[in-house]
C-alpha cells in the first residue's frame, strides 16, 4: 500500500519510511471501522444515501484507476471515503463488504481476515468486483458561495433544479445578504446553475 501511494508507478520516488506511519493509520482506521476494543461492530443496518454515495465514488475511482495503473490517486481516494465513513460512523456490512473487495489489491493480507471476519468462507480474491451504480453519485444539492459585486461572503445550499427566482427570493431575504446589501437595491442577481450566484449592487 505504502509503495503504491508512493506516486505513478513509472516515475522514480524517494523512499522515506516516515511515510509508512501514514498508510499505517489509515489501515487502523479501516480496522475500527469493523472492531472496537477487540469487538467485531459490523452491522446488517441500511446504509444512509450519504454513504452509499462515498462507497460508489470510490468504487468508480479505484475502477478507474487500476485499469490505468494509477495506484497513489487510489489510495487518496480510499483515505477520502474511509474519513466519510469515519465521521458517520458507518459500521455497515452493505458498504463494508464493498470496501474490503476494493481494498484486496492494495492490502491483501488485511482485506483477507476482514473478509473472513464479515462471514466468508472463500478467499477475497474470488468475490465479484463491485459496480458503481451511477445514480447513487447525482447531486440533489449543490453549495454556492454568495457574492456580492464578486467577492464571495458566504455560502448556500440548493436543490441542483433549483429555479433563477428561488435562488433570488432566497439570498435576497437572508440575514448576512441584507449586511452586505447595506440598505442598497440590488441590480441583478447573476445566477450559474452550479457555479455561482453574485449579487451586482
Amino acid at each position: 500500500l505504502y509503495e503504491m501511494f508512493l506516486g505513478p508507478l513509472e516515475l522514480s520516488k524517494p523512499w522515506d519510511t516516515n511515510g509508512i506511519d501514514g498508510v499505517f493509520r489509515f489501515l487502523r482506521k479501516v480496522w475500527s471501522l469493523f472492531y472496537k476494543n477487540d469487538e467485531f461492530i459490523v452491522t446488517n443496518e441500511d446504509p444512509s444515501k450519504e454513504e452509499l454515495k462515498a462507497l460508489h465514488k470510490l468504487i468508480k475511482k479505484v475502477s478507474g484507476d487500476i485499469e490505468t495503473f494509477s495506484f497513489n490517486t487510489s489510495v487518496s481516494a480510499f483515505m477520502i471515503c474511509i474519513n466519510e465513513l469515519t465521521a458517520s460512523k458507518c459500521s455497515k456490512k452493505a458498504i463494508l463488504e464493498d470496501i474490503v473487495v476494493l481494498l484486496a489489491p492494495f492490502a491483501p493480507f488485511m482485506a483477507e481476515e476482514l473478509w473472513k471476519s464479515l462471514g466468508h468462507n472463500t478467499t477475497v480474491c474470488d468475490a465479484q468486483w463491485p459496480m458503481v451504480n451511477e445514480s447513487y453519485l447525482v447531486e440533489d444539492s449543490f453549495k454556492y458561495g454568495v457574492a456580492f459585486n464578486g467577492k464571495v461572503r458566504f455560502e448556500l445550499e440548493f436543490s441542483a433544479n433549483a429555479t433563477q427566482s428561488e435562488v433570488e427570493q432566497t439570498v435576497l431575504s437572508h440575514d448576512l445578504a441584507q449586511k452586505w446589501m447595506d440598505g442598497k437595491t440590488p441590480k441583478k442577481v447573476v445566477f450559474v446553475p452550479k457555479k455561482m450566484i453574485n449579487v451586482v449592487l
